[in-house]
């Protein structure tokens, strides 16, 4: 437990996770005030809406000045200098989720990986509340939870979609179910190499005890080496390893392993969403929902009833005989490599974007390979295209903006093809964050196309 009363916070960033922090600390007797780099209208009408006194355009070690408690916005670096300087002057250093765990009386299953957790986040939501269990939903997936933890009661779950951003800020981060779907690289820019990046995601699983359960992809080598990582008891579950205790496909059913039962719970045929990546996905929240006691039956019939979250292989439309998928939510290489493998059909690409610090090279060759043209956009648009040429792909145009590029598309798609926006970087290039980027792109096709 935290205890704010009489605490003086000072809050960096005041996005979602920032104005649940405020809330939490003044409801409980604390004072706030906020730092942000950016300064606009609607964001000074917030704060003053609020009655919090900030300092908008910037921020440095002044503002540390009658402080004693720091609450970092997740898109702020763990080891930015402001913090190193409030650490070096005794200040506590936190975050919203990091308050949350700490204040948390609740069950709590965590869902993490580079790829598949919002939709794995969902799943494990509908899997859990199949079962007749309350559950609250949170987390990364754009819902902060320190704003209604008054709602929660000890028996109820939280499931919640975490960053290894959040993952980092997390003093002791103890999951009762903990799930790691994969662990590729990604956000080296941050975490600076492969291998931090991988032990911030691994604290998932880090301080679990005899009684919680670390659910984790045996597919993935990184993921199934953390089981020599974690107290809590393992449940495995892989397409092409094989599974002793945990969810597995036999006989083209998703079957659960345990004691030398098996119990089969739906066809993976019956799976709704595309890709052997969203099977993956199905069987890991499957596996969060056996360790939480859900029956089988009642968990096949929540998949079954799944639908596509926003922007992860999101259909759109058919337009002239094409397919047209929204996969925004793709900021790295590695979910577009999920999301063109889970096609059969000739796939025209859009991508492009800001890097993350990630080498473009084996992304260029994976498109050369799969697509029958690409559509280049954004900060990596040029460099991308050039790339991707040089790879042996003929069929490659560079768009000024997102309407150039659904023109385009739609000009390079046969009949019978799929238009596939998977960026494969970020969005901030161009956008407010990917739901911006998803939303502007199914707007912009439903207004060229219908």
């Amino acid at each position: 437990m935290i205890d704010t009363s009489g605490r003086h916070a000072l809050v960096v960033g005041y996005g979602r996770s920032g104005r649940a922090a405020a809330s939490f600390i003044t409801q409980r007797g604390g004072s706030v005030r906020v730092v942000d780099r950016a300064d606009t209208p609607e964001l000074r009408a917030e704060l003053a809406k609020a009655g919090i006194p900030a300092r908008l355009g910037g921020y440095g070690t002044e503002d540390l000045n009658g402080t004693d408690l720091l609450v970092v916005s997740p898109g702020v670096a763990w080891d930015e200098p402001l913090l190193e300087s409030a650490r070096q002057r005794g200040i506590e250093v936190t975050s919203e989720i990091d308050l949350f765990f700490r204040a948390c009386r609740s069950r709590i299953a965590g869902i993490t990986g580079t790829n598949g957790k919002t939709t794995t986040t969902a799943l494990t939501t509908e899997v859990l509340r199949a079962g007749g269990l309350r559950v609250m939903r949170g987390g990364n997936i754009g819902e902060p939870v320190l704003d209604r933890i008054d709602q929660l009661q000890p028996d109820d779950w939280v499931v919640l979609e975490l960053s290894s951003f959040q993952l980092e800020s997390i003093a002791k981060p103890r999951l009762h179910i903990g799930v790691v779907l994969n662990v590729t690289p990604d956000h080296l820019d941050r975490h600076k190499s492969f291998e931090r990046y991988r032990d911030i995601k691994a604290r998932a699983v880090r301080f679990m005890q005899e009684d919680d359960h670390a659910v984790l992809n045996l597919d993935d080598s990184a993921c199934a080496a953390m089981r020599s990582q974690t107290h809590g008891q393992v449940i495995g579950f892989g397409i092409n390893q094989p599974v002793d205790r945990g969810v597995m496909v036999s006989d083209d059913w998703v079957t659960i392993a345990e004691a030398g039962d098996r119990r089969r719970v739906l066809r993976a045929t019956d799976v709704p969403l595309p890709g052997e990546h969203n099977l993956s996905n199905v069987m890991a929240a499957i596996g969060a929902g056996h360790a939480a006691g859900v029956d089988v039956e009642r968990m096949a019939e929540a998949v079954r009833k799944f639908k596509a979250v926003e922007h992860r292989l999101e259909p759109i439309g058919t337009f002239n005989g094409v397919r047209w998928y929204n996969d925004s939510k793709a900021t790295n290489p590695d979910s577009t490599y999920k999301a063109l493998a889970a096609f059969s059909e000739p796939i025209v690409l859009i991508a492009g974007g800001r890097s993350k610090g990630i080498d473009i090279e084996p992304l260029a060759q994976a498109i050369a390979q799969r697509v029958v043209a690409l559509v280049a956009m954004g900060e990596t648009g040029e460099e991308l295209a050039r790339r991707t040429r040089e790879a042996g792909l003929a069929r490659v145009e560079r768009a000024n903006d997102l309407a150039d590029a659904v023109r385009k598309a739609a000009a390079l798609a046969p009949p019978g093809s799929v238009v596939l926006l998977s960026p494969a970087f970020t969005s901030y290039d161009m956008f407010r964050d990917y739901e911006d980027r998803g939303r502007r792109f199914k707007a912009t096709v439903l207004k060229e196309l219908r």
